[in-house]
This record gives C-alpha cells, structure tokens and sequence, in this order.
C-alpha cells in the first residue's frame, strides 16, 4: 500500500482520451515554449523544420539504435549520414569519425574517456595515476561530471575582459598530468567563442589533446561564418583540434534526444568505445556511455537536417543573426543595462550596474516569462531562436517596465532609510 506522500499505482488503466485531458490539466501551468517565454530548452529554425522532426520521430518511435547493425539497417544509415554531414561542416579531415549520442554531455563524456586513453598510451599512465582537465571556468558541468566518473582534477582558468578564456592563465596550468584542455565555441554563460586558435597553439606546443565544446553553436555557427557574419574558426581547420562536441537538438533543430561528438581522428573514436565481454552472452560493444538509443532521435536528426539543406541553415542563421542584432539593439535602449558580453551567436547575458538584475528577473517571471540567470557576472541569460522573433517587442516593453518597477521600489527604499 501506497504511503501518504507516495502516489498508488492505478488499479486499472485509462483509456487515451482520458489522460490526454489528464496530461493537458497538469500541464496547463507549464512555461509557454511555443510563445517563446523559455530563455532555453526549446530550439527552432521554423514550424515546417519541427513539423518534420516530430512526424520523423513518431515513424521511428518503437526502434532501437543500439540494434542498428543487427535489425534496422536503414537507421544505420541515417545515423552514418548525420555523422557525415557534421564530418563535412566541421571541415574534418578525411580519416575524421563520428558518435551520434543523446546529448551534449554523452558527447562530452565521449570525448574526455578517449583524451584518457590516449594519453595513458601515450605516457604509459595507468589506473591510479593522477590526471587533469585545463579548462576555462565557463565551461560546462558537463566536464565535471566526466571528472567525477573518471577520477580526473578539474583546473579552471580565468577570462578576460571580454569573458573569453586567458590563454596564458590557462597555460600555465598544464602539467605532464594534463589528459585534455578544452575551449568552448560559444560559452553557455556569456555567448562568446573561445580563441580555439590560440587554443591550437598552446595543445601542439604541449603534446595535448584540445576538445572543443560546440554543443550550442557546432550545427549553427559555421552557417553564421557562411553568411559573413564573422564567427570565429573553431573547427578541424585549427590542426590542434582533436574533438569537437556539438548537440543537434539545440540549433541543430533536431528532436530530443540528439547530439553528436567528432574526432579528428579514427583511432580517436576507437579510443572512446566500450567493448565489454566478460559476462556470458559474449562481447557487448557500445559506442556510446547509453545501450538503448532511440531510433526515433537519429531519423528526427536525419530528417530536419535534409529538410533545410545548406539552403534553411544559412537562412536560419541569418534569421537569428537579424532577431539577435533586435534583441541587442532593444535591449541597449533601456537605460542601465549592460551586455557583460558581445555575443558571437544566439546567447545574451546582461545585467546592470545600477540596479538589481536578479529583482528585475523575478517580476518577469511573474509576468510569465522564465527567465536565465548567471552567477558571475550578476546577470540574466536567454538563448535566442526563432520562437522569440514574434515576442521581442513584447518582451523588450516587459522588461522595461520591470526595470522601471524595480528602479522605484530602489528609490523608495533610499527614500525611506534617510528618515
């Protein structure tokens, strides 16, 4: 029997109808992804591209792709496809190989298993023997995670002025323990793309492996450099790029849950394979940290991106790249706020010297917008994508008038001290 704080399971089941009208009523308070009031979670490069990703998805809904070589031949090939064409954008050279994974931090676990590998290979490190991670400190918990998992120290490098990473703090963190450095391409706190140039430099000088984190920009940015916006290199063209990690469920478009990890090299990726034979069935070898994968991800992956081609991702990119230069233009209209950063794609982050940030999120939040925040610098954080093109002006009046609320309870509050 159920305890008073544990639901009961259902003595007898429901038909559809009847938890569909279930499911709408507990969900009826959840934020409006649709109407752009999420700052993230939900990406689109427009509703024929979703459409086509989510009727994808359900044809694929029942399959699995861990049985891809065995049972579903044609998932197989989508799978090599999708790899294939991030292979090609990421200007990866010929003998470059893929991992299409769950997610970002699949991908970044992916990659940090085959840096240890590589590097036990080549010092002759064993278990025990202690390793390390240089990276910036806006890198994503992601790499703590597989440092958890792996038993590897974490070092964090400062930013600059300009919220990249500093590359001679950075450097003068690595040691012979040193398994990986890593620069992100762009930062989830502050939307700018490390110098993975200088990055390069720093990795061939010191014999160790560069993994770049492009989970937000990997499927995106290289279509902002197509359309001349500027976006920095950050790929393979950098020779001391290694691996790169890029999730085509954020502005890939893809459906969740999809992302995807390349290695420069093959015996890169043979690094980052579990091959595991030592219970009775045989040998069990996985790609990937996951055994069951949803086929349904690869052909939502595989169908959106052959939806837009090069043609929709280049018009996606100038489409956001446009909203973006709105979003920025309105935003700097309103009187003390500050972009702690001039963003190299989609994500702002802004606060103010003059005024609480954290209170101006607040009451948007109660006017129904879920807002980002970041810790350092105070401020707040959106990833912008096409659902926030209609809404800008809605949420720029909002804003202001939350900027205004808050700059009055502000004087009230010095009004009042002074008596």
């Amino acid at each position: 029997m159920a305890s008073a704080e544990r639901t009961a399971f259902p003595p007898i089941g429901r038909a559809w109808p009847e938890l569909q009208k279930d499911m709408h009523a507990r969900t009826a308070g959840d934020a409006d992804w649709r109407g752009g009031r999420t700052a993230i979670f939900f990406f689109m490069a427009n509703p024929e591209a979703y459409e086509v990703g989510k009727k994808a998805f359900m044809e694929h809904f029942s399959e699995n792709a861990l049985g891809g070589a065995r049972a579903y031949p044609g998932i197989l090939a989508m799978e090599k496809e999708v790899i294939d064409y991030g292979l090609d954008l990421l200007h990866a050279p010929d003998g470059g190989r893929g991992v299409f994974t769950t997610g970002g931090t699949e991908s970044i676990l992916l990659a940090v298993k085959a840096a240890r590998e590589a590097h036990r290979a080549k010092t002759g490190a064993g278990p025990g023997d202690p390793l390390n991670i240089v990276m910036p400190i806006s890198g994503h918990p992601a790499f703590d995670k597989a440092a958890l998992l792996m038993d590897v120290e974490i070092r964090r490098a400062p930013l600059g002025p300009d919220r990249r990473v500093d590359v001679e703090a950075l450097r003068g963190l690595i040691d012979k323990n040193t398994m990986m450095i890593l620069g992100s391409a762009p930062c989830f706190p502050h939307g700018v793309i490390d110098p993975i140039g200088e990055l390069s430099r720093v990795a061939r000088e010191a014999g160790v492996w560069l993994h770049v984190d492009a989970c937000v920009g990997g499927w995106i940015a290289p279509f902002f450099e197509r359309i001349g916006r500027g976006t920095p290199v950050f790929d393979f063209r950098h020779p001391g790029v290694r691996s790169i990690s890029a999730d085509l469920h954020k502005f890939g478009f893809a459906p969740k849950p999809s992302s995807t990890v390349f290695f420069r090299d093959g015996e890169d990726l043979e690094r980052s394979i579990f091959r595991l034979g030592a219970w009775p069935s045989g040998l069990y070898t996985t790609a990937t940290m996951s055994g069951s994968r949803p086929a349904a991800a690869v052909a939502g992956a595989w169908a959106v991106l052959n939806n837009l081609g090069l043609a929709g991702y280049e018009d996606a990119a100038r489409n956001i790249a446009q909203m973006v230069d709105d979003y920025v233009a309105g935003l700097s209209a309103i009187e003390g706020i500050t972009f702690w950063a001039k963003p190299d794609v989609s994500i702002l982050n802004f606060g103010s010297d003059q005024f609480d940030i954290y209170a101006v999120a607040e009451q948007m939040k109660a006017k129904g917008w879920i807002p980002g925040l970041t810790r350092d610098p105070k401020g707040m954080h959106t990833m912008l994508s096409m659902q926030h093109a209609p809404v800008r002006e809605a949420y720029l009046a909002d804003l202001r008038a939350c900027v205004d609320a808050v700059r009055a309870s502000d004087a009230k509050s010095q009004l009042a001290a002074t008596y």
